[in-house]
């Protein structure tokens, strides 16, 4: 027994001997392509030195001499600490994952392939003006600077998945930088998605139960269209689930692709008579997260904020006179078209002018591991054609007939680029609208400030100008070959809302309705959620003058508006139920919840147990009321939305039918309902959290999961590269963490403000931002997660051109120095 013992402990001391030895290994290998701040590099491409200082938090502080150098010197730092993220960003555009990760990417691949994003952005190249151009290439000369830097010194690929998935990086090009722009358009916007989910449901529920599963934005008027059951007969209801999300695609359901918040107030109602301006964009959260933080010095111009790694923009953020915000615009700037087949020749199909030949280009897709794969693509006169799986398009698709895509995304004469260039430039909001005229996609929601004491909208983008007659309205997929159903052009810019210096002094965006021209100009039928403007507005009218922190307290405000209109109506004949019986186990545990929620106030704090209950309650209570009328289709709509319960609690237009269960012969009450989903409620936190509901805490499940796309799912790497952190906030609240709402974890946060920034045009270098993750990509770094803790407190940090503060903290100064043969 003792020689066993023996033997064992040293074969454990033996595993654990290797275990640290690999660990070293691996340290050794991966440290190598951590970045050198204090490095001095000769390179090719520049004019003169360049000087990259690196403050405090890691954010890189480029002073260029020349234009070009400055643009040079964001492709050196982006491909620094970015790398593997820029290099995934191209791959999805080119629809190339599939050679590192195989078969499990292959439909993503499919579906850029089918997209030709990529094909696209190398075509737009030739439409950017000379000044774009060179900007474009000077940054891809920064960005292959450090490439070869990586090659010549060994520094470990330049990051560590690139010892894992491929030895090969390929030269940065202008068309990879249009096309990340494009991703990021594509991201954005879930449009298509929402007229299949709308026809799909349309064909299961009558028209009057439908406005309560889909509600229109309140207050909007709609004109009358056809149901989707008159343009195609044929179609039956689909009993099939909605396909899950291939492993990296760019695509996001309805509710996931965008959204944020910015407000500006000018000197009328301001403390120090200067504007202030707030911004913070809603996305997916992942780590490293999409936003990096930079300064770029350029002659005549010094500006500070976001950039997007592989685009040569600071995309939101100020210089000394302009500061600008985005929020997206919810423009519908997608259609599907239903097109039929040539029943003579599937290769044709049928146009307003008869039978035509899709336009086809045969591709091969390398899969690591396996066989190429071949595929055809093919395009009608109204886009590509969507791959099956793809946008919801094939539930609602009749038999010979195929679906495509019209989106303002693609196309080749593209000046997206140049417009936030030029925003960027901008010294007044005066200045800056030109430039925004030449934005594409995204359609975006441009707040500004400038130093006058202006501030402004402007919506920005292409806006399909659809006819009067077109059938669907942008809300339902059409027949491709009838000829009202054509986009008739783009909405003009001067024809895009534009308000400056309100009689109110302050200007507003939560990706609430921007216009309230009828159709055909009204940019779209389907807006944000009406909660978080609700709010927005209560808060700035409260204050006569606002400061800086009251714009940070408002940025980061966590009360639901939500909560405080749906609890009343869902409790209201609980909390008068009276007291249970003393053998009613259930009942008194219900009541305690009950009595915790009647004196909660609404705010989404982590600390709380009052958030989880009411989650959990909303959640519960959506599946009560419509999974016994949709079924399967209840996938499409399970995220939480208030005005669907509003209208059942309300029994507005006799939605109370939905209270009732179909399939038992009993007529079930809305009263009935909401008891019954508050026990389940209970019951699923019970099993999950324990019994003591005083220990429950908000911020136990929604955490905030910022996962890395590739190794997030990878034990051992997900213990290294994930960031996690508990958080306040909920999918209406101000500061937004919009729940997962399915699988195990449904209260994770996984969509939220990865940026959030305050500019204080009356002391500028106190201006303030933020990011969800760090500024390094590389998971080893410690500049990997240090924003995080900051970021999940709702705190920033000093948002400053003051080059003596930056050198006063700064980790490392590196230089760049013109090769001699330049």
């Amino acid at each position: 027994m003792a020689l066993a013992f023996k033997w064992l402990t040293r074969i454990l001391l033996l595993m654990v001997v290797l275990g640290l030895g690999a660990f070293g290994l691996a340290w050794l290998v991966t440290s190598g392509s951590l970045p050198d701040y204090d490095g001095k590099y000769r390179v090719s491409g520049i004019d003169q030195p360049v000087e990259i200082v690196r403050d405090i938090h890691a954010v890189p502080h480029i002073l260029g001499k020349t234009d070009r150098d400055t643009y040079f010197g964001l492709g050196f730092v982006h491909a620094q600490d970015r790398l593997w993220q820029m290099e995934m960003s191209r791959r999805t555009a080119q629809g190339t994952l599939s050679e590192l990760f195989g078969e499990r990417t292959l439909r993503t691949d499919r579906l850029m392939r089918a997209l030709d994003i990529y094909g696209i952005s190398v075509r737009a190249v030739r439409h950017q003006s000379p000044e774009t151009l060179a900007a474009l290439e000077a940054y891809s000369a920064g960005v292959n600077a450090w490439i070869s830097q990586v090659g010549r010194d060994a520094l470990g690929r330049g990051a560590p998945e690139f010892l894992l998935f491929t030895q090969q990086i390929a030269p940065w090009t202008p068309a990879d930088s249009i096309a990340v722009a494009k991703l990021m358009a594509l991201n954005l916007t879930a449009q298509a998605a929402k007229e299949t989910r709308r026809a799909a449901l349309s064909l299961a529920l009558p028209p009057e139960r439908l406005r309560d599963i889909l509600p229109d934005y309140p207050d909007q008027a709609v004109v009358g269209m056809p149901e989707f059951s008159q343009m195609f007969p044929q179609m039956k209801a689909p009993v099939l689930h909605a396909a899950a999300a291939p492993d990296l695609s760019p695509l996001n359901a309805p509710g996931f692709a965008g959204a944020s918040n910015a407000f500006a107030a000018n000197g009328s109602r301001t403390a120090t008579g200067q504007p202030l301006l707030a911004t913070d964009p809603h996305l997916a959260l992942s780590a490293p997260g999409v936003w990096m933080l930079v300064r770029m010095k350029f002659p005549g111009t010094d500006v500070i904020g976001a950039s997007i790694p592989g685009i040569p923009a600071v995309v939101m953020g100020r210089n000394e006179d302009f500061g600008w915000g985005l929020t997206t615009a919810y423009v519908d700037d997608q259609d599907v078209y239903i097109e039929k087949l040539d029943p003579q020749d599937a290769d044709r199909y049928i146009t307003p002018a008869g039978a035509q030949p899709f336009r086809t280009r045969d591709v091969l897709i390398a899969v690591k591991g396996e066989v190429s794969q071949s595929m055809t693509l093919r395009w009608t006169r109204h886009g590509p054609v969507i791959p099956d799986g793809f946008f919801g398009a094939d539930q609602v698709t009749p038999q010979g007939h195929v679906a495509a895509l019209a989106w303002t995304g693609l196309t080749e004469d593209d000046h997206s680029i140049e417009s936030l260039i030029g925003l960027m430039r901008s010294h007044s909001i005066v200045q800056a609208r030109p430039a925004l005229a030449l934005a594409v996609a995204p359609a975006q929601n441009v707040i500004m400030a400038d130093r006058s004491g202006n501030v402004a909208m402007q919506v920005a983008g292409a806006a399909p100008l659809r006819r009067l007659t077109h059938q669907g309205q942008g809300r339902l997929p059409v027949p491709g070959w009838v000829a009202q159903n054509d986009w008739d052009g783009i909405e003009p810019f001067e024809d895009m809302p534009f308000v400056e210096n309100p009689p109110g002094g302050i200007v507003v965006n939560t990706n609430n309705r921007t216009t309230n021209q009828p159709f055909p100009y009204h940019l779209n039928l389907d807006w944000g959620d009406s909660q978080r403007i609700a709010r927005a507005t209560r808060l700035l009218e409260q204050r006569e003058f606002h400061s800086r922190e009251s714009f940070v307290e408002i940025q980061t405000d966590i009360v639901s508006e939500t909560a405080r209109t749906l609890l009343p109506l869902m409790a209201r004949n609980l909390w008068w139920a009276g007291d249970p019986a003393p053998d009613d186990t259930r009942g008194r545990f219900r009541k305690r919840a009950l009595d915790r929620l009647a004196e909660w106030n609404g705010e989404m704090n982590q600390y709380a147990p009052e958030p989880l209950i009411y989650a959990a309650w909303v959640r519960a209570l959506t599946r009560r009321l419509a999974l016994d009328e949709l079924g399967p289709l209840f996938d499409q709509v399970q995220g939480i939305e208030p005005i669907f319960i509003e209208r059942v609690l309300r029994n507005v237009d006799g939605a109370g039918v939905w209270c009732d269960i179909t399939k038992t012969e009993a007529v079930e009450t809305c009263a009935d309902i909401t008891r019954l989903a508050l026990d389940d409620a209970l019951t699923e936190l019970e099993e999950t959290y324990g019994e003591e509901m005083d220990s429950w805490r908000w911020g136990d499940a929604h955490v905030a999961l910022q996962k890395h796309p590739v190794l997030g799912d990878i034990f051992p790497f997900s213990m290294f590269v994930n960031i996690e952190q508990p958080t306040s906030g909920g999918d209406f609240t101000l500061m937004r963490g919009q729940m997962r709402n399915s699988g195990p974890t449904p209260y994770a946060n996984v969509h939220g403000s990865g940026f959030r920034a305050v500019y204080d045009f009356s002391d500028p270098n106190g201006s303030v931002y933020i990011i969800s993750t760090g500024e390094s990509g590389h998971p080893f770094s410690r500049h990997y997660d240090d924003l995080s803790d900051l970021w999940g407190r709702g705190e920033y940090i000093r948002m400053t051109l003051d080059i003596d503060e930056a050198r006063g903290g700064a980790i490392g100064t590196t230089r760049l120095v013109p090769d001699a043969a330049d």
